[in-house]
């Protein structure tokens, strides 16, 4: 990715520079059509061009660096989520709702204040091949494409390919937009100090063929927090634990994993589609296969089920992307999902509106060009 610098040293020309600083743009835009049938109480099919995801999520953002010297770095990140299709902002309407904190690294590695993601997503980033896609893991689980945390305090440190890192927040969503974009929750609340707090954890290891990665999530209710997620109380909490590895071989990187979510508030609630038992688990396996050096098929499987209920999903994806150049992209992909019992999820997680009828079974395809700055 092309990245166009557009600071320079701090220090004036001709003296000797103690610091040396630079602030970076950069971004993506992304933007789909898509397809899905049987959509709705009737069974529709729709047509739309979704705004949250295509291949990836359509951002721009901000990073600096400073240089302070023996060893020592200071450096931000403003990361701005947008949806092409309309040209609005995503993540509750934030105007950097995808990042926005302060670090300051070193060989002990970096600890940042602000907004951030958790760790959840960290521990994601090998195993999940196909990540943010139109079909994918968001499809069953909203909250992994939207693992960030507002009034963080984050640290991460990679020593000899071993990974660790954490983060704690005061309040976790200050955001009122909805699910997945806010789910009301500032915490920072003297009169209940557990409420709307968020922490996780990782440790990964990743070396030139393999890797795997274990990371924990848990936030906190409050009471005014995400009513349909039950957490409406402090003492409901709701927590993820991933375990996920990839390898590469032959050039083909396989990934597996299974994400296990255990969440207090929910006993048989409907949201967005999915019925949150109390347990479940979602299973998934994927590859990637560099066809050419400009063409990638990759794929998917996931299979999402929730114990002492009979509803399940299991879902199917697989795209093909030809890269036009170092920073343009082509790419179609297709999916379907298979729903059980009272379940309604949608194959795509790129928009909200695509529920299916409960219990059953859904198509979806879509095209479109990624471009990177």
């Amino acid at each position: 990715m092309n990245k166009y610098v557009i600071g320079a040293g701090l220090a004036l020309l001709g003296s000797a520079a103690s610091a040396q600083s630079s602030v970076t743009l950069y971004g993506i835009v992304d933007v789909a059509v898509e397809h899905l049938s049987k959509t709705g109480p009737n069974g529709d099919s729709l047509t739309r061009m979704p705004g949250l995801t295509g291949s990836v999520p359509s951002r721009f953002g901000l990073r600096g660096t400073e240089d302070l010297g023996g060893g020592l770095r200071a450096g931000f990140t403003l990361e701005s989520g947008f949806g092409a299709d309309t040209g609005s902002f995503n993540q509750g309407n934030r105007l950097f709702g995808r990042q926005a904190f302060v670090n300051l690294s070193g060989n002990w590695g970096s600890v940042m204040l602000g907004r951030q993601y958790t760790m959840l997503f960290h521990g994601l980033l090998g195993s999940d091949i196909l990540g943010p896609n139109a079909f994918g893991s968001g499809s069953l689980d909203v909250y992994i494409p939207n693992a960030r945390t507002d009034n963080a305090i984050g640290y991460l440190g990679t020593f000899s390919g071993v990974t660790v890192g954490g983060t704690y927040s005061t309040g976790r969503d200050t955001s009122t937009a909805g699910n997945p974009g806010g789910t009301n929750c500032g915490g920072e609340n003297a009169a209940d100090k557990k409420a709307c707090r968020e922490w996780s954890a990782l440790l990964k290891y990743d070396s030139p063929t393999w890797g795997a990665a274990l990371a924990v999530d848990e936030i906190r209710g409050g009471a005014g927090s995400w009513a349909p997620a039950g957490l409406t109380s402090s003492d409901l909490t709701d927590r993820r634990i991933s375990l996920g590895a990839y390898a590469k071989v032959a050039g083909v990187k396989l990934g597996a994993g299974l994400l296990s979510r255990d969440n207090d508030g929910s006993s048989a609630k409907q949201h967005d589609g999915i019925t949150t038992a109390k347990r479940s688990d979602m299973w998934y396996m994927g590859a990637a296969y560099p066809v050419t050096p400009k063409l990638t098929v990759d794929g998917q499987v996931f299979h999402l089920r929730s114990k002492d209920s009979a509803n399940k999903s299991l879902l199917f994806a697989v795209r093909g992307t030809y890269a036009l150049s170092k920073r343009t992209a082509l790419y179609a992909t297709a999916g379907s999902i298979d729903n059980s019992g009272t379940q309604t999820l949608s194959v795509s997680n790129a928009a909200a509106g695509g529920t299916t009828l409960a219990g059953g079974n859904q198509l979806g395809f879509a095209t479109g060009i990624r471009h990177a700055f």
